[in-house]
């Protein structure tokens, strides 16, 4: 797959507690849901003690985004707005005490109710991810007075609702347009261009085929011109695809977030923080965005003499290039 990495028309992201150039820069956001019947981690971090010092942990081991859900995606009954702030919001708070990176760490609250949404942002958010493609238009309201960022991603379904048998002409310029249009309707509402990120919403009313060609094609996402998130981690496209149950999709995961790299996303969404910040900074570092941690490989004064593939001029000192 050739190396794709398209324009985007407003790289630098300020958001609310640092700024980030996403024309060098690639994001690991970290999964936390504060949910009893959680997608991957069965509820582990439905305790608001186990929910902070996860996502602690997440920064520890790499994250530079922590996302805090409190209701799934799944069709299911709905969690009233009172019930979800009161999961998502505390967790919030709590980050925003810590020291260190974790206290100055994005938080976006993965959220489609207006209420939600404005709570999480007076208690620090930076960003609201809002996974059903605007179903409340307010939502963009609120984001836009508190001068926060959003994630616009791709659906159809109304909230919690099935959506069976979900069927597109073409998928990858279906959710392209949608995109489009969502992100008009953002920016008619308030929302600044800049502060708007794309997610084409891997497996979200979407079956196994649709999302391997959203995969394929993360290209005519990203063209868009936006930040795109790729929420890959651990999906029922990997599970499917590779005949594994929902803790063995590690690899799969890997490989599906690394083809949308190579691609331009520039936010990745991931359960396991430390293998993905480790293709994150890998691949920061094969784009040149990235210097190597440490220079020590065939680097030996024996070396010197006959390595004439670095590009060093005679005149360097061998000494020198071991100092860089």
């Amino acid at each position: 797959m050739p190396l794709l990495l398209p324009e985007l028309a407003h790289p630098l992201h300020a958001f609310r507690h640092c700024t980030v150039d996403f024309s060098r820069r690639i994001l690991v956001m970290a999964v936390v849901n504060r949910t009893p019947d959680s997608f991957f981690d069965d509820g582990a971090t439905f305790a608001l003690d186990a929910a902070v010092s996860a996502a602690r942990q997440a920064v520890s081991d790499g994250a530079e985004w922590v996302d805090v859900g409190g209701a799934p995606f799944a069709p299911g009954p709905a969690v009233p707005p009172e019930q979800e702030a009161e999961r998502i919001v505390p967790v919030i708070r709590e980050l925003r005490r810590c020291s260190g990176p974790a206290g100055t760490a994005i938080i976006s609250a993965d959220t489609f109710h207006p209420a939600v949404a404005e709570r999480a942002l007076e208690e620090g958010a930076d960003v609201i991810n809002d996974t059903t493609g605007l179903s409340h238009p307010d939502v963009a309201r609120v984001v836009a007075e508190a001068g926060a960022h959003l994630v616009i991603t791709h659906s159809l379904a109304r909230p919690r609702t099935p959506y069976p048998s979900p069927s597109y002409t073409d998928v990858v310029t279906e959710v392209a347009t949608f995109l489009h249009r969502k992100v008009d309707q953002a920016v008619s509402l308030g929302v600044p261009a800049e502060k708007i990120i794309v997610d084409p919403g891997h497996d979200l009313n979407k079956n196994t085929l649709h999302s391997l060609e959203l995969t394929r094609r993360f290209e005519e996402i990203t063209a868009l011109g936006f930040p795109a998130l790729a929420a890959v981690s651990n999906k029922d496209f990997i599970g499917e695809t590779l005949d594994q149950h929902k803790s063995a999709r590690l690899a799969g995961s890997l490989a599906a977030a690394q083809m949308c790299i190579m691609q331009g996303a520039r936010i990745i969404r991931m359960h396991q923080v430390g293998p993905a910040s480790s293709i994150a900074r890998m691949s920061e570092a094969v784009f040149g965005w990235r210097e190597p941690m440490r220079m020590e490989h065939n680097m030996g004064p024996a070396n010197a003499p006959a390595d004439r593939s670095v590009g060093l001029g005679d005149a360097v000192e061998w000494e020198e290039l071991l100092q860089h």
